[in-house]
């Protein structure tokens, strides 16, 4: 698929400077047949360079398209990568640490949505790691979110893995479709539910659990006083979970479907009860900005507005560094065009977006 044009270079070490413009350019690399050198690899960081999540993410999109992969290994700074055509099938994808499994789904969802056939990815790793979105966000917020733009996928978590074993295992079905739908998210509506899930595992104990539940329902009870917070508390089973872990999301949905999401995730010296308020501060904080998305999913959103056929629009609050840095390097890619409107009464931006309406010449 790439062998016409030239190699496209993507400085790895602007705006955001970490994983995300790897993940976002080897997706869109896949996607459109276009070979990219990315250079200053996670320039950002205090450890620049592939870690391994990021190889794996690399080597699971070369693997779905059959492509070539070059210079890529751990601590690498620079990569090239020739695409091929996108077949889907079974594969797995394993981070053989702690790294993010859900990492490992955002760069490889959107070309399993364009390949030939259907996928199976079988990813393995950690499913609650820090500097990441937990699982539980990535089934309660994305997944319902992503899926309005008319594509289903189906996500079975089978055994949980924390910092630092991993050992998480999560099985991924993906049906390929003809073309995306935009999205049309302006309307914040009311808040109707909210509800989550509070966690132990391995030795930790269940008390934990509750004083999450409790402390998150009680930040949440000074803001919102009319809605009944119902938050699950689960002391996970062995045979489900590998290592030691602990953490809490609470999402609020609205009548106008709108989801969103605080999680926080227990860390050795710090008291449960601050772990479960902390989930809440985030919640309220992205309820408070009466935007239609939180903060952590309108990045992920980017490139799908890009792909889909037509103009979607989206209400967010304060735009992101990480949404400014998807947009910038999707344009640069795609030539889909976006603009970004700041409402002068609050803090809300709209974002809208021409997108490419790429087509699955396979279905």
């Amino acid at each position: 698929m790439a062998e016409n044009g030239d190699t496209v270079d993507i400085d790895g070490g602007i705006m955001e400077g970490g994983g995300q413009i790897l993940r976002i350019c080897t997706s869109l690399s896949c996607l459109l047949g276009i070979r990219v050198r990315v250079l200053k690899i996670r320039a950002g960081r205090s450890t620049p360079g592939l870690r391994p999540q990021h190889l794996s993410g690399l080597e699971i999109v070369r693997d779905l398209c059959s492509g070539q992969l070059d210079k890529a290994e751990i601590g690498s700074t620079e990569i090239n990568f020739t695409p091929g055509r996108i077949k889907g099938g079974a594969l797995t994808a394993d981070t053989k640490t702690a790294g993010s499994v859900c990492l490992l789904l955002q760069v490889s969802l959107p070309c399993m949505l364009f390949a030939a056939s259907p996928s199976e990815l079988l990813l393995r790793g950690g499913t609650n790691a820090e500097m990441a979105p937990q699982i539980d966000y990535t089934t309660m917020v994305f997944k319902p979110i992503t899926e309005r733009f008319s594509f289903k996928f189906d996500c079975d978590i089978r055994r949980r893995g924390y910092y630092p074993r991993g050992g998480g295992e999560v099985l991924v079905r993906v049906s390929p479709v003809k073309h995306l739908k935009p999205i049309n998210l302006i309307e914040r509506g009311s808040v109707t539910k909210i509800y989550g899930r509070a966690f132990v595992a391995g030795v930790l104990p269940y008390k934990m659990v509750k004083d999450m539940s409790s402390a998150a329902v009680r930040s949440i009870r000074r803001e919102v006083k009319d809605i009944h917070v119902n938050i699950q508390t689960v002391q996970e089973p062995n045979d489900r979970a590998t290592g030691n872990g602990s953490g809490i999301i609470v999402v609020a949905e609205t009548d106008t479907g709108c989801v969103f999401a605080g999680s926080a995730l227990g860390k050795r010296g710090v008291p449960a009860d601050k772990v479960g308020s902390e989930a809440a501060d985030i919640l309220l904080r992205n309820l408070r900005h009466g935007g239609c998305v939180d903060e952590f999913l309108q990045d992920q959103l980017i490139l799908f507005m890009a792909l889909a056929d037509g103009t979607s629009r989206l209400r967010t609050g304060p735009l992101t560094l990480h949404t400014e840095t998807a947009i910038h390097f999707t344009e640069q890619l795609t030539k889909a065009r976006f603009t970004v409107t700041k409402d002068t009464d609050t803090e809300c931006c709209i974002i809208e977006c021409q997108g490419i309406g790429l087509q699955n010449p396979s279905v």
